[in-house]
């Protein structure tokens, strides 16, 4: 079963239009800071802790924000969160769908093989490395594409046309430094 890019669009903005509407613009790179803070409590069961106020952090970054982040950390179902891994599962059913995509072909793309090789775990490391790049810089950024790009667009913010605009251009660049040859 394979989806029309279209349909796909009109789904995704109806998403963020539900989104913005009903609860809050989307926006997923915190919940890894969140996740962060989860793992760290997990080891450190100091590092959060509840005051009369509400939560707070010996982290200045988790007790930031009147302790909004200590509070996602202590208590990790909220919106956000499940957000996120709803994100991920979606994902997963969608590839488990698009059966189309020989087996083979989805662990290394022909685009990939051409360029770098078979090597499936060469593959794994650089897309996490990279996802470690755009995941830090989410962080320097005060927010993720969705965030900047996706849900200021939908806003009709300057800010995520010109994000927008940054994140095209140095993709598209990349790409074309990456990938020279036709897979």
């Amino acid at each position: 079963m394979v989806m029309n890019w279209k349909y796909g669009g009109l789904a995704l903005g109806l998403v963020f239009f539900l989104a913005v509407l009903l609860v809050k613009p989307i926006g997923v790179s915190t919940q890894f800071v969140i996740l962060d803070g989860i793992l760290w409590d997990m080891q450190n069961p100091d590092i959060v802790t509840q005051t009369d106020e509400g939560y707070t952090s010996t982290n200045a970054y988790l007790a930031k924000s009147g302790g909004k982040y200590a509070k996602s950390v202590a208590n990790p179902i909220n919106y956000s969160f499940v957000f996120v891994g709803a994100m991920m599962l979606g994902a997963l059913i969608s590839t488990i769908l698009r059966n189309s995509v020989p087996k083979g072909e989805r662990m290394v793309p022909s685009i990939w093989r051409a360029n770098y090789g078979g090597n499936v775990l060469k593959r794994w490391l650089v897309a996490f490395a990279g996802g470690f790049i755009v995941l830090y810089g989410a962080r320097l950024a005060g927010g993720c594409t969705s965030g900047h790009m996706m849900s200021g667009m939908s806003q009709t913010a300057v800010s995520g046309y010109v994000f927008a605009l940054g994140a095209f251009i140095s993709a598209f660049t990349t790409a074309l430094i990456m990938f020279k040859q036709e897979g």
